[in-house]
């Protein structure tokens, strides 16, 4: 039988979790759930792996919680709802908190539908790459709940700003790729998602590793800093930190080596500006 989270390492530094209920559009069931949180509570103390990257197995990146799969109280009978209900919502919107807790760069590479727990997830991310095919919803206050679950209350005005949250929140309207990467949802849209997903993370693997790490923590911890005094304080710690390591010693070398010049361009034979004008007229004279 399939796992319903595939995790393979492209490169060491690098590893790729796909969500594998492709027959479900990769719905969130409770295995799901708690293959997930077994496979991020791994990556935070994985030394070697530098940045995750969160896609879905085919058509779909992720259509939210499983509405049909039981949750563990009604596998159970019942009986400890609404207590045991609260521990099921709290393990399901854990996720975003793990994803953003990280020290590794998290990329969602969304192809197909991203809606509900599915937009959730991909909102916590740090980057969010698009395929062509993609449509994000929140769909939550459609099924009759609340508009405000795993955490796209906080990650969504963060990312499009609190106008457009309140819309896309309240409405519930879906958008495609070409109107979310308008509204800053994602900032790159590809033919293939993974393979955009996948570049980007060997181009952040190129970067220092505390460098790297310390960038994703600055940048989520100054969203809710408190004035710009207390942003540039952590900024500068992190600055100073870096440059204390032999990665910045090793990458300040890299850029300040001079490249090689490039070649010099050999004037053209007379055989190839004949053949050139000939394309270019015809051969008329």
């Amino acid at each position: 039988m399939a796992s319903v989270l595939e995790v393979t390492h492209p490169l060491p530094e690098i590893a790729v979790l796909t969500l594998n209920r492709p027959d479900k559009l990769n719905a969130l069931s409770y295995e799901l759930v708690e293959a997930l949180h077994a496979e991020l509570d791994a990556l935070a103390a994985d030394n070697t792996c530098r940045v995750a990257v969160l896609t879905g197995a085919g058509r779909g990146f992720c259509s939210g919680l499983d509405l049909g799969a039981p949750s563990p109280d009604e596998a159970g009978g019942g009986t400890e709802f609404p207590r045991s209900g609260m521990r099921w919502q709290e393990r399901i919107a854990d996720l975003t908190a793990k994803i953003h807790r990280l020290r590794q760069p998290v990329i969602a590479a969304v192809n197909g539908v991203a809606y509900g727990g599915g937009l959730g997830i991909a909102a916590a991310c740090d980057i969010r790459v698009a395929g062509r095919s993609a449509k994000f919803c929140t769909q939550f206050i459609k099924l009759g709940l609340g508009g405000c679950d795993i955490g796209v209350s906080y990650t969504l005005p963060r990312i499009v700003g609190a106008g457009t949250a309140f819309d896309l929140i309240l409405t519930a309207r879906a958008v495609d790729a070409d109107e979310a990467l308008r509204l800053g949802l994602v900032s790159r849209i590809a033919d293939s998602a993974l393979d955009e997903a996948l570049t980007i993370a060997e181009t952040l693997c190129g970067y220092g590793k505390f460098g790297l790490e310390s960038t994703k923590q600055v940048l989520w911890a100054n969203l809710d800093a408190g004035s710009l005094e207390a942003a540039l304080h952590l900024e500068n710690r992190s600055q100073i930190l870096a440059s204390t390591s032999g990665e910045m010693r090793e990458a300040a070398s890299k850029v300040l080596r001079k490249p090689d010049p490039p070649p010099r361009l050999q004037p053209a034979s007379k055989n190839a500006r004949k053949v050139h004008a000939e394309c270019n007229f015809g051969g008329r004279g």
